[in-house]
Formats: C-alpha cells, sequence, structure tokens
C-alpha cells in the first residue's frame, strides 16, 4: 500500500467521531476513512500511513448505505459543518450511542449504569450562535460568506440554505453578503494575511428572540476608511425578521490566526449583549462568552447533570469551566453556595450580572485558570461539576481536584475522548464510576455531549 492509492470498499462500522473502518482483503487491513456512514460503498485514496493505520480520503460514495436518507440541506456534503444529516435521527443516535458506549467501556474499571443518549428536542435549526467565513469558493472566485467546504482550510461553501439555523440567520447572512460585495472590499487572504472581511457571528435566543450581529474584520486602514457601518445596519434593520435584533457590533482583528477574536470592539446599533431563558432562569450572553450552543438541549443536559449530582442541600459546590455561570445558577437555588471558575473575563462577568438579575446571592464567580486559581479559592467543596473545554482538563488541575477528595464528582463532557483520558487518573486517584448518559445536543454532526457521575470510594 502507497500514498495516493485508490481502493473501494465497505464502511463496515464508525468510530468516534467519523472513522469509518474499510477493510481491504487483498491488504489483510482496516483502513479509516471520514465522512461516510455504515453501509456504504465508497471509492478513497490513501493519504497518510504511519505505524502500520492507514488512512484514507473520501472521493466518491459508490453506493449508497440501506439506512441513508435524502438530506434536507443543499449544502450537504460540500460544507463541513455536518457528517450524518444523511441519516434518519433515529439512526444518528443509535450510532453515536454505539461509539461512546464502546469508549465507557474500555475506559470504566469495574461495572456502570449505562443510561443511553437523551435525543435533542428539536433537529433542525436548533443553533443559538453561528460563525461564518469570508472567503472564495474557488480560487479568485466572487466573495463567498459561510462554511468552509468539507476537507478545505481555504475554500468556502456559501450556505444560504443552512438547515441547523433558521430563516433569520439565513436572511442576516444574504444580507451581510450582499453588502460585503457591493462595497468592493476584500476579504481577508489566510496565507497573505491582506484584505478586509473575516467573519460574521450571529447569535440568537431561542426563547427571547433576541439577535446580536458582529461583523469581524482587520483594522487595514485603506480598507478601514471605505467601510460604511451603518449603510450595513440600515440593510440589516430592514429585512423581516421573526426576531428581534438587540445589537449590531463590529469588532477587529489582526490576528494571523484563523479564529474570531476581540481586540476591540464597536457597537454600531443597540447593545452588545442579549438574553436568553433556561429552566427558568435568565441569562445575559455576551459575543464571546461561552453557552450552549442548543438551548431547547441544554435545558436537557442541565436537568441531567442536575440529577447526577443528586442531594446538594447545604453543600458548597465548585462549578468548574463555569462559563456564563448557567449550570451555577441551576444548582445555587438548592445548594448551600456555588463556586464559578471561568479563564474568559466577559463570561465570568456576564456570570455576575445573571446571577444578580436571577436573584441568586450564593454564588460568586473567579476569573482564571483553573489549574491556577483553584489554590486561591479559600474554600474546601462538597461536591465538584466540572464541564471543561474539548481537550478536558489539564492533569495537574485535575490532581488537585482530586485532592479535595469530594464525595461526587460530575463531569460534562463535549468530546467523549477527553472524557475516557481523564478517567484513568480520576479512577487511579480513588474515584469509581456510578452512571454514564449522553445528551445530543449536535443533530446531524458527529458530536455528543456526555455526563458522568462519580464518587469517592471509602
Amino acid at each position: 500500500m502507497k500514498k495516493g492509492q485508490v481502493y473501494e470498499g465497505m464502511i463496515e462500522s464508525v468510530e468516534f467521531p467519523n472513522k469509518g473502518k474499510v477493510f481491504l482483503p487483498e491488504e489483510e487491513r482496516y483502513v479509516i476513512v471520514k465522512n461516510g456512514v455504515p453501509g456504504q460503498k465508497v471509492s478513497f485514496s490513501v493519504n497518510k500511513i504511519r505505524k502500520g493505520k492507514a488512512e484514507g480520503r473520501l472521493l466518491e460514495v459508490l453506493e449508497h448505505s440501506p439506512m441513508e436518507i435524502e438530506s434536507k440541506c443543499p449544502h450537504f456534503g460540500q460544507c463541513g459543518g455536518c457528517t450524518y444529516q444523511n441519516l434518519p435521527y433515529e439512526e444518528q443516535i443509535r450510532m453515536k450511542e454505539t461509539q461512546v458506549k464502546a469508549m465507557m467501556d474500555e475506559a470504566v474499571e469495574g461495572d456502570y449504569i449505562w443510561e443511553g443518549v437523551k435525543p435533542s428536542p428539536v433537529t433542525q435549526e436548533y443553533r443559538n450562535k453561528m460563525e461564518f467565513s469570508f472567503g472564495d469558493e474557488y480560487k479568485d472566485g466572487p466573495l463567498a460568506l459561510g462554511m468552509h467546504k468539507r476537507g478545505s482550510f481555504h475554500d468556502i461553501v456559501n450556505v444560504s440554505d443552512c438547515q441547523i439555523v433558521d430563516a433569520d440567520y439565513r436572511k442576516i447572512l444574504t444580507c451581510t453578503l450582499e453588502y460585503a460585495r457591493e462595497s468592493g472590499l476584500p476579504y481577508y487572504h489566510r496565507m497573505r494575511h491582506t484584505g478586509f472581511f473575516r467573519h460574521l457571528l450571529v447569535r440568537k435566543a431561542v426563547k427571547t428572540g433576541e439577535i446580536l450581529i458582529d461583523l469581524v474584520t482587520t483594522t487595514e486602514s485603506e480598507f478601514e476608511k471605505e467601510f460604511d457601518g451603518q449603510r450595513w445596519v440600515k440593510k440589516l434593520l430592514s429585512l423581516e425578521l421573526n426576531g428581534t435584533i438587540v445589537g449590531i457590533l463590529h469588532t477587529k482583528n489582526d490576528s494571523v490566526a484563523d479564529v474570531v477574536k476581540d481586540e476591540g470592539t464597536e457597537i454600531l446599533y443597540g447593545q452588545d449583549y442579549f438574553y436568553e431563558e433556561l429552566l427558568g432562569l435568565k441569562f445575559k450572553i455576551t459575543p464571546f462568552s461561552f453557552f450552549q450552543t442548543n438551548s431547547l438541549g441544554a435545558e436537557v443536559l442541565y436537568e441531567t447533570a442536575r440529577e447526577y449530582i443528586g442531594e446538594t442541600k447545604d453543600k458548597v459546590i465548585f462549578d468548574l469551566y463555569s462559563g456564563t455561570g448557567t449550570i451555577a445558577q441551576i444548582l445555587a437555588p438548592v445548594a448551600k453556595k456555588v463556586v464559578g471558575v471561568e479563564i474568559v473575563e466577559e463570561a465570568v462577568e456576564a456570570a455576575r450580572e445573571n446571577a444578580e438579575l436571577n436573584g441568586l446571592n450564593n454564588c460568586t464567580f473567579w476569573a482564571g485558570d483553573v489549574l491556577k486559581v483553584i489554590d486561591e479559592l479559600g474554600e474546601v467543596p462538597d461536591l465538584i461539576m466540572l464541564d471543561p473545554p474539548r481537550d478536558g482538563v489539564h492533569p495537574k488541575a485535575l490532581e488537585k481536584i482530586t485532592n479535595f477528595g469530594v464525595d461526587r464528582v460530575v463531569y460534562i463532557a463535549c468530546k467523549p475522548t477527553s472524557l475516557a483520558r481523564d478517567l484513568e487518573m480520576l479512577q487511579g486517584r480513588g474515584y469509581r464510576v456510578e452512571r454514564i448518559g449522553c445528551v445530543d445536543l449536535f443533530p446531524g454532526t458527529v458530536h455528543i455531549e456526555t455526563v458522568c457521575l462519580m464518587s469517592k470510594v471509602k
């Protein structure tokens, strides 16, 4: 087997996150091929061979799987945002459950209760936040605004009919692209590091209908002079939307990295925040603060976490990686005190305001890295809630967390492979896994949230 060779084969199964396994009898080995589903016959070219493992790039689906359906999204297959929109939702859930259960069975020592996957209350138009990128659909093509093409760092797919957001997002996207094209200003070229338009950030609350829009550009002076923000604002405000625009912003970002980064934000209209409601509580959300992207799914997730944490009366709870304080405030009414720690200062400010907004005076929030701040809290918790970013908990932070010796730890993982890795240290330091379940916050995609309850072995 050599790089560049083309093979055909059947995808037998898919491992998390989207690694299709194709067996080649002639080579007597499996090859990992991403972006397929079980039962498809595919052609692929080998693009990586390392330590006896081979990976291939999907070229074409030669025969469809018996379980496949027609995707509702016209961009499916081109856009890199979704992987499983060609599967019935029940099949998506079944596949994700199989993947995570196999992973947890391998990671957990001893018996535990497996509680399966709770589905998302909505499977279409569920996202409350999108980051769209400017670019071109092909080299030197017309200006595009949308998502990265599958497998490409450069090409952008116009996603004017994206199905994981509602009609308001689609109208705002189309309107902004029209304005950008009319302006004649170029997009920011990731390789040359020149140009103006970078990203469009749109956030919309499901419960309140409030919309926040943010255009991210560079500060190149020759382009900034020609940028007419108020013209863009007028175009947006003339749109007929189901929701209500409460803020239109312009963020400056000259970072070389292809990420949305705030290096100064100007309010062009309204305010720089909006409100969402979860489980009867109100939350103020700012442009860059973390908030679960599926509001209705988040309610299911947090109800599950609240159930897992169990009895909280007269308990001090640490909510580590607390974001805008959602979990902390959902636990606070039935706890003695909740202490949140979050590295994003903007999110911490929002969390403090949210606690005040909800009349909760037993929440405190610290800004900083969990690894460093945990030594300064000056309190010993009774229970710990962990909701870390994708990469999981830093090993040194995990060591400090286990040193508290609390009776129960609930770990919410947006990437189950990180949880599986962290379980090794948690179990090695005296914790036993009791229950694991999943909540699907990302229909149509490879992602899933996993909730794990651990108790200290006496």
